[in-house]
């Protein structure tokens, strides 16, 4: 069955909601493979991909994830069946023999460290959008947000490596029982410039 246009703006953006609650449902592995398929497509500069996935689900993945989130953060995550953490690589640059192969990748990696974990940062923000957008295409609802301490969960999860957190999705079956009336947008005037 296709769906036209209008459906899919409804489903995407304009009655695609940030939900804090979710229902018991639970998600496949299958459907988080799903997401990374289809969220690593979206376009990088200069096809860079740093971004990183760890999908939180297990109970005991899930506790560790509450006690590094902020007080208010932590029933969200309780009640999501999975939370993404986004992350980046700070080796990215290892990967751009294979996706930018044009590119001379020791250039980049004698770049200065700041510079470079700038942009592994900046990309994997742009990437998280993708992820947002590929998981409501495949029918859950997502909770984007901030508010978790970086350093801990870096200690915990990625202790060792080169990935650094960065921001939490969580998804599932949103519960719209407890969604508040939608707030307004600022209008395209005041929020855009065409020169």
């Amino acid at each position: 069955m296709r769906m036209d246009l209008g459906e899919l703006k409804k489903q995407f953006f304009l009655e695609a909601r940030t939900h804090r609650s979710f229902s018991s449902k639970k998600i496949e592995d299958s459907k988080l493979h799903e997401i990374y398929e289809l969220a690593k497509f979206g376009p990088t500069q200069n096809n860079f991909c740093p971004m990183r996935i760890t999908f939180v689900k297990s109970p005991e993945a899930k506790q560790k994830l509450i006690e590094v989130a902020s007080e208010g953060n932590r029933p969200k995550i309780e009640s999501a069946p999975v939370t993404i953490i986004i992350a980046y690589d700070i080796k990215y640059y290892q990967y751009i023999h294979l996706l930018a192969p044009h590119m001379d990748a020791s250039k980049i990696e004698i770049q200065a460290e700041t510079e470079r974990d700038k942009l592994a940062r900046e990309l994997s923000w742009l990437q998280a959008g993708y992820v947002l957008v590929a998981a409501r295409m495949l029918g859950l609802d997502c909770g984007p947000m901030n508010g978790f301490n970086k350093a801990l969960a870096d200690e915990v999860f990625y202790s060792g490596t080169s990935w650094r957190s960065n921001i939490l999705i969580n998804i599932g079956y949103g519960d719209h029982k407890t969604l508040r009336p939608r707030a307004p947008r600022i209008d395209f005037e005041d929020a855009c410039q065409i020169l």
